[in-house]
């Protein structure tokens, strides 16, 4: 069955008015958007998405399956990520340019010997933040995207592109600097207004992004002086024998560092907050880490295999608050979604939270509850009902990293403390590339 080109004006959805800036704006975001229209309209929606006309979007996994193998994203609505792109946007390059690169970054990424020799770096990076916010537990409350955020950047430069930022103020510099090019370019999308402009008639963007680029360009120099110090698990090294040009590694370490440190920040963080809001769960976790452990102030890289209820809670967050909230892409072909043929072409959208928020697969979804994470839990469960790191070959090349970062801090600091969230705050999830806390997730923190 093919799609005659009218076919999505058949499904269910809003009224299209504009190009739906307005709607999601009013509705806080499109995170917040996405909710609302699965829930009114069903599994399957046609929305006006800005940058792609009429999207389809599909909570259904089941109904996943018939777009999971396609390898091509929306270029327009990944322009906002062209100011860190001279090499072509890496994140809508042909699929024939991105099999080759995703296999090197995947040779990087998801190699567990890379893992285990970077494991002590990762563990002492995480050691070093414990005992800052236990000198600074004293004299009030932690913020944990901000401090989780840089600690996650400088693990992803230590371990990818083979050198740690010089102090913890570069690191959170260029937390700062990603927010401004993002911000301001995700403005642009959603017509409304952008920051201000800085010395010059320059953008806070254009200055962060000058940054940025000056920032890596130093990495850069560092490898190319010293080439016999890097070896397979260091990104730049694993790009440079594969024949990738000087533009497109320096492209791909800027889209690491920004999808590392934001991603993985933010969801250690969800899961901290969770825990604060859940003691007993909190409580189990802390005595299965104490159980592991032993006398061990930090875990050994075996540790994290035994970390089983951990796990699950860190799965879970990611399910109530997935860091990346949604994705895109395009058909290449007609395709069959449900009882509608959606022609080539069409912009397929994937509401990540609306999948983890469906009943028909997860009862009682905004439920905290871990449980739904056991292998018996699991069982028969679609595979693509949970879905954090996106899924197709246009999925997460870092996932697997992103995991062992993860469990490792949680296991170091709920050994080391007990978090209760600081009075009179209002946590409120945002869209900002990631699903990110409007005033940050301000904790008080007791020593265990």
């Amino acid at each position: 069955m093919r799609g005659d080109g009218t076919t999505p004006a058949r499904i269910p959805g809003p009224p299209v008015a504009d190009d739906g800036a307005t709607a999601i704006v009013a509705a806080g975001g499109l995170h917040n958007y996405q909710l609302m229209l699965h829930a009114e309209y069903g599994p399957v929606v046609r929305f006006p998405l800005p940058g792609a006309d009429l999207a389809v979007s599909v909570a259904d996994p089941v109904l996943l399956e018939a777009t999971a193998g396609i390898d091509k994203r929306p270029e327009k609505l990944f322009e906002f990520l062209a100011p860190l792109q001279e090499s072509g946007n890496l994140q809508t390059i042909p699929a024939d340019e991105h099999g080759p690169w995703r296999r090197v970054m995947l040779s990087v990424l998801a190699g567990r010997p890379s893992h285990e020799a970077h494991f002590a770096r990762f563990t002492a990076l995480t050691a070093e933040l414990a005992d800052r916010w236990a000198e600074r537990a004293a004299h009030g409350p932690v913020k944990l995207q901000k401090d989780l955020s840089e600690l996650s950047l400088r693990m992803i430069c230590e371990y990818a592109l083979g050198s740690g930022l010089d102090s913890d103020e570069s690191a959170g510099r260029v937390v700062t600097a990603f927010e401004d090019v993002l911000t301001e370019h995700l403005a642009r999308l959603y017509h409304v207004d952008a920051p201000g402009t800085g010395e010059g008639g320059a953008s806070r963007a254009d200055d962060a992004l000058a940054y940025l680029r000056a920032t890596v360009d130093r990495v850069l120099a560092a490898h190319r002086a010293n080439p016999a110090e890097a070896d397979r698990s260091d990104m730049i090294a694993a790009l440079v024998a594969a024949g990738e040009s000087p533009a497109r590694i320096r492209d791909s370490v800027l889209m690491t560092m920004l999808a590392a440190h934001h991603t993985t920040g933010v969801a250690i963080s969800w899961t901290l907050y969770l825990l604060s809001r859940h003691p007993d769960e909190a409580e189990r976790v802390a005595a299965e880490t104490d159980r592991v452990l032993g006398d061990r102030d930090v875990p050994e890289y075996g540790d994290l295999k035994k970390l089983t209820y951990l796990d699950s809670v860190l799965r879970e967050s990611m399910r109530l608050y997935p860091p990346g909230p949604y994705g895109a892409r395009e058909a290449t072909e007609d395709l069959i979604i449900g009882e509608y043929a959606v022609p080539a072409g069409t912009t397929i959208f994937y509401p990540f939270w609306a999948v983890h928020m469906n009943p028909e697969y997860w009862p009682e979804p905004h439920r905290f509850d871990p449980g739904r994470f056991t292998p018996e839990a699991s069982a028969g469960r679609p595979r693509f009902a949970y879905i954090p790191f996106g899924l197709g070959p246009r999925s997460c090349e870092g996932s697997v990293l992103a995991m062992v970062e993860a469990q490792l801090v949680l296991a170091i600091l709920l050994k080391r403390f007990r978090f209760r969230p600081t009075a009179g705050q209002n946590v409120t999830p945002i869209e900002r590339f990631v699903l990110w806390a409007a005033e940050d997730i301000r904790m008080d923190l007791t020593p265990r």
